[in-house]
């Protein structure tokens, strides 16, 4: 089928309208999904908002994507017709640069965003390369499960790559993707602090993990945790004491974001120097890692917590996200 439902944005911080597009012919290694949900994400009021200067008008985004295979390409390989799949941020990768023959799929200097350029997921079908499709487990809520395939995998990642069952993590900023990585770091083994600048979500972060809640805004509790952490996992966007946040990492700590500051980050050296401490940030995972995820996800019993929309009320939706209420992500039913 070539010709689908979506909605779509026609220019920066418009309203979204229902149309019929055409998605053309299907390439050999493409697979189809018939949409069941879709995810909301801060990204796509970003590029709903062209925030990143590089949205392609008119748009159709949303990269949380949980839906049944109904068409696979000549050359796809793995998937099948029927088949439960996920589609996050990126759709395809070139599959021949070192990046992606090393298995760093994601850090692939040539990425398809499903939502640039593409046909993302706010639609009735979407596509995506066959090593993209990521198979769900049975054992996960397919309605609950999307917000994984983007913000679940953005906060796992680091935490694969850096944390130990005991290390002592820290998570900055409670909302969409600071609540999956309590999830995630508690499911670790690690003793972990939540940071947050609402005292309303501390009864909240402790039933999602956390050991410890501190205020973001509270310079002497802050400074009291001097040295005290192995890995900061910054996950909001807005400017900081970044710092004072610096101070509290221990010998070879490290501060990484994933959260997209657009404010330069002041990093003092000299206590970097004396402790080996590093700053780094993260894109999403690469395939084989957003399978590894979801299937720790499904041992371990982890979901986000979500809020649920039919589609055809994307636009409310989109006003819940921006005013800050949602607890903690929000999905779009599709209701096509």
């Amino acid at each position: 089928m070539s010709k689908v439902s979506a909605w779509v944005t026609t220019e920066a911080k418009s309203k979204f309208v229902k149309k019929e597009i055409d998605l053309g012919p299907l390439k050999d290694e493409e697979v189809e999904v018939a949409v069941e949900s879709c995810g909301i994400c801060h990204s796509d009021i970003s590029l709903r908002d062209n925030e990143w200067v590089f949205t392609q008008f008119p748009a159709v985004l949303g990269h949380e994507i949980i839906g049944r295979v109904v068409a696979v390409g000549p050359a796809a390989r793995g998937i099948k017709v029927g088949q439960r799949v996920g589609v996050g941020f990126t759709c395809e990768s070139c599959m021949h640069c070192k990046q992606c023959m090393s298995g760093n799929h994601n850090l692939c200097p040539e990425p398809t965003f499903v939502m640039v350029g593409h046909q993302g997921g706010f639609a009735s079908r979407v596509r995506s390369h066959w090593a993209w499709a990521i198979p769900i487990p049975d054992a996960l809520p397919a309605a609950e499960v999307g917000p994984l395939l983007c913000g679940g995998i953005t906060v796992f990642s680091p935490l694969a790559m850096h944390a130990q069952p005991t290390s002592r993590v820290g998570v900055i900023g409670i909302g969409g993707l600071g609540h999956m990585a309590l999830k995630f770091a508690a499911a670790f083994g690690c003793d972990v602090t939540a940071f947050t600048s609402s005292a309303s979500k501390e009864a909240e972060a402790r039933g999602f993990g956390a050991n410890h809640v501190v205020q973001t805004r509270d310079a002497d509790a802050i400074q009291k945790l001097a040295g005290a952490f192995d890995l900061l996992l910054v996950t909001v966007n807005v400017p900081l004491d970044w710092p004072a946040f610096i101070n509290t990492l221990a010998p070879k700590g490290r501060i990484h974001f994933v959260g997209v500051v657009m404010e330069p980050v002041p990093v003092p050296i000299m206590p970097m120097i004396l402790g080996e401490r590093s700053l780094s940030g993260s894109p999403i995972g690469s395939p084989a890692l957003i399978a590894t995820m979801l299937e720790f996800a499904a041992r371990n019993k982890i979901a986000p917590q979500t809020e649920h929309f039919p589609m055809s009320k994307i636009n409310e939706a989109f006003e819940r996200l921006e005013s800050g209420k949602a607890r903690y992500r929000i999905v779009l039913d599709a209701d096509f």
